[in-house]
């Protein structure tokens, strides 16, 4: 359908009398609305479009027109289109109805746009900080602001976090980290239980925010290309090639055939030695060493491939504008397919020894179940919702390189972590088999990138479908091609609180499977 009768049908079924689009290109569509119809536009789009708030953010753009602009995404499989509702806020007045009560995916990011730019969600009945804690961090401060100075250093507020209080008699709390053993990230967890049964978890984040967003800003492309590299460091690809996607659709840059494909091959890469890598730590988790020996050794013989291909372990340095710096030699793919052909081998000695294990199958059964209509509240996204039943993969959406090789999404329906083991174990042979076509379709031996492009003034969405799930830059360029606004959102910000849920009712010494089994990342989530 067209944007404008869709959006003609929105009107008249749902009385809204301002929207206007204001701005489209072929994916994306850019509808502004007033700040009274803004609640329902959003309402309207979730509804039709079968939605979750995909992103959600502010800009401030007060010294040329004394307004905060707020901007929330819906995408729409069906069409391929990103559909983003638009309204100004004065800055005199610095209010905006909050959506969070009709669609619980818009909660945190309005919890988001009133901690980084003081922006009121009129409504919303939870606007506890998530980032900038309230011990260290006093009232009145909003980083996102252009006029933005900050506190003096080391000040302690006195105040303390709010943690939901479960009462009852027989419930106890047990809290734990945000230090944690190993090496993975900062969080901390407060189960309340009543006898072994968690009842409630309660989870907060934000130890390692970097303020990220604020970094972008005054930046130029390439200086900002390298930082999008090293906001989560095993999603390094996905992320910059997300970003330079956006640039690209600002800049008006083609991306040959032979850059889509590359790009694929290697975030099909990422996808893989993560996937493993996650298996071997729901192995590990219960205590079944010998596979997750196996998965760690199949990681390792991954992580050697990449840097023999692109010369550096995690991918990074490879993505650029219009493309990629690596396009594979002959060798390098006879390279590619043998290794390809060893990992295969080792793969399905793995999945037979963990499908083999009476013990292991009946650990990740049933345990930690995310019930399809409770993600599909929170806008749970990637690997832990097509376990839910949620079928949307970017890669399917927005196809590019990926009709050429008969790309099958993965999906189950129950919802817990066998659910979760199964997508991966799937998406790793289906990353198999496609690098392998695409191997074979590239024609190209030299790198042939775009130079002498313009940067001009403008905005866009780039964005992948990362191994975790999905990968937005939302980016805005002066006229001299500098960074005014950069938005983020890794799939982990709104899967963090589907695990919170799907631990209901299972014991704590389960939380380490039902944690693996999801996986998200604390630095995608603290940006």
């Amino acid at each position: 359908m067209d944007s404008r009768d869709f959006l003609q049908k929105i009107k008249a079924l749902h009385k809204i009398s301002s929207p206007e689009i204001i701005f489209e290109r072929a994916d994306e569509v850019y509808i502004r609305v007033s700040r009274e119809e803004f609640g329902r536009m959003c309402i309207a789009l979730h509804e039709q479009l079968h939605s979750p708030v995909m992103s959600y953010f502010a800009s401030d753009e007060w010294r040329d027109r004394q307004v905060f602009t707020v901007r929330c995404a819906f995408l729409s499989p069906e069409n391929r289109k990103w559909f983003f509702v638009v309204v100004e806020i004065p800055s005199h007045d610095p209010v905006f109805p909050s959506i969070a009560k009709e669609i619980y995916s818009a909660s945190l990011f309005e919890r988001e746009i009133k901690e980084m730019y003081g922006l009121e969600p009129s409504g919303n009945p939870d606007v506890r900080r998530l980032r900038l804690h309230d011990e260290v961090w006093p009232e009145g401060y909003y980083p996102l602001r252009k006029d933005f100075t900050g506190p003096a250093a080391g000040a302690i507020t006195g105040k303390q976090f709010q943690f939901v209080k479960v009462e009852g008699e027989g419930i106890f709390e047990v809290p734990v980290g945000p230090v944690h053993a190993g090496i993975i990230g900062p969080g901390h967890f407060r189960f309340s239980a009543a006898g072994e049964p968690v009842i409630n978890l309660e989870i907060r984040l934000g130890f390692t925010h970097r303020g990220a967003e604020k970094m972008f800003e005054g930046k130029s492309i390439r200086e900002a290309l390298k930082l999008s590299e090293c906001l989560a460091g095993d999603a390094a690809f996905a992320y910059s090639a997300a970003f330079c996607r956006a640039i690209e659709k600002i800049a008006d840059i083609p991306e040959s055939d032979d850059a889509k494909i590359m790009r694929a091959i290697f975030i099909e890469l990422e996808r893989m030695y993560n996937h493993v890598a996650d298996i071997g730590g729901m192995a590990i988790d219960v205590g079944f060493s010998f596979p997750a020996n196996l998965a760690a050794i199949i990681k390792e013989n991954m992580l050697a491939l990449n840097m023999k291909l692109a010369g550096h372990r995690y991918l990074k340095h490879i993505n650029t504008l219009g493309g990629v710096t690596k396009i594979l030699s002959a060798d390098d793919k006879t390279l590619l397919l043998s290794s390809l052909r060893s990992i295969k081998r080792d793969f399905s000695e793995l999945e037979k020894i963990l499908q083999s294990s009476v013990s292991f199958m009946d650990r990740v059964d049933t345990t930690g179940i995310l019930r399809k209509m409770t993600a599909e509240d929170f806008g749970v996204l990637g690997v832990a919702g097509r376990a839910s039943g949620i079928p949307l993969d970017l890669r399917s959406v927005f196809p590019e390189a990926y009709n050429s090789v008969n790309f099958q999404p993965a999906r189950e329906d129950k919802g817990d972590a066998l659910a979760r083991l199964k997508i991966r174990l799937f998406e790793f042979k289906e990353s198999m088999r496609m690098i392998e076509e695409f191997a074979g379709k590239l024609e190209m031996t030299r790198i042939n990138c775009p130079s002498d492009f313009a940067l001009k003034a403008g905005f866009g969405l780039g964005y992948a479908e990362s191994w975790r799930g999905p990968v937005l830059f939302w980016v805005k360029l002066d006229a001299k091609g500098i960074i005014e606004r950069c938005k983020v959102v890794d799939s982990s910000f709104h899967n963090w609180q589907g695990l919170s849920f799907a631990v209901l009712g299972n014991i704590i010494p389960d939380f380490p499977l039902c944690n693996k089994s999801f996986n998200l990342s604390y630095a995608g989530n603290d940006l």
